[in-house]
């Protein structure tokens, strides 16, 4: 099995980068970025932290990240289950990186940067949904920025309705608890919990 173990083998079996994959990266939130961003319902965060990496899905209504200018932006924490893996990850280091999609739309954003966690009362109740505020706001100072072509959103056809897959066809939310459950020899009914969650999530979503 023939591997790539260097930086220069890696670039021979590829070859040069064309160029205006290069032109695109910029070290700031030029007013094109900052409206895909805008128009943004959903990103996934990524982080790396002394217990390795993680990836995390935010969501909230299109506009619920802030660009406050082009170089900083800054996403409201919801209320979850308190595992706080991204965020004990950006106490331990800040580096984070950050993809936006927009429904229907090809084309992604990719922000890098270093963030912090803010919890100024004030600035948490600024983003308010339903009446509650943010538990905490994670601010990031922009160092990279560029679009992502939309080839993998194509070959994948995420926005096509045909390649909808029916939630019935998987396992359920109750039944994939069940198994850990019953790892740690915990009574746990996946029927139960299967019925109750639509209306424990109108609860808890905010």
């Amino acid at each position: 099995m023939q591997k790539i173990k260097s930086i220069e083998a890696l670039e021979a079996h590829y070859g040069d980068p064309i160029e205006r994959a290069l032109w695109k990266e910029i070290t700031y939130l030029n007013d094109h970025y900052r409206a895909f961003i805008e128009a943004s319902p959903f990103l996934i965060l990524a982080t790396h932290g002394e217990n390795g990496l993680d990836c995390s899905p935010r969501g909230d209504p299109a506009g619920f990240v802030r660009v406050v200018d082009e170089h900083c932006l800054q996403i409201p924490d919801r209320r979850g289950n308190n595992r706080l893996d991204s965020l004990r990850n950006i106490v331990h280091n800040p580096k984070v990186g950050l993809i936006f999609l927009v429904p229907n739309v090809g084309e992604t954003i990719r922000v890098s940067g270093t963030a912090q966690i803010l919890v100024d009362q004030a600035l948490c109740e600024s983003f308010s949904v339903q009446g509650k505020a943010a538990s905490s706001v994670i601010s990031i100072q922009v160092e990279k920025a560029f679009f992502q072509c939309q080839k993998a959103i194509a070959r994948s056809g995420l926005w096509l309705t045909e390649h909808y897959v029916e939630r019935s066809d998987l396992p359920s939310v109750g039944e994939m608890v069940k198994v850990f459950a019953e790892m740690n020899n915990k009574e746990f009914s996946a029927e139960e919990y299967d019925k109750n969650f639509p209306e424990h999530l109108k609860k808890t979503i905010y």
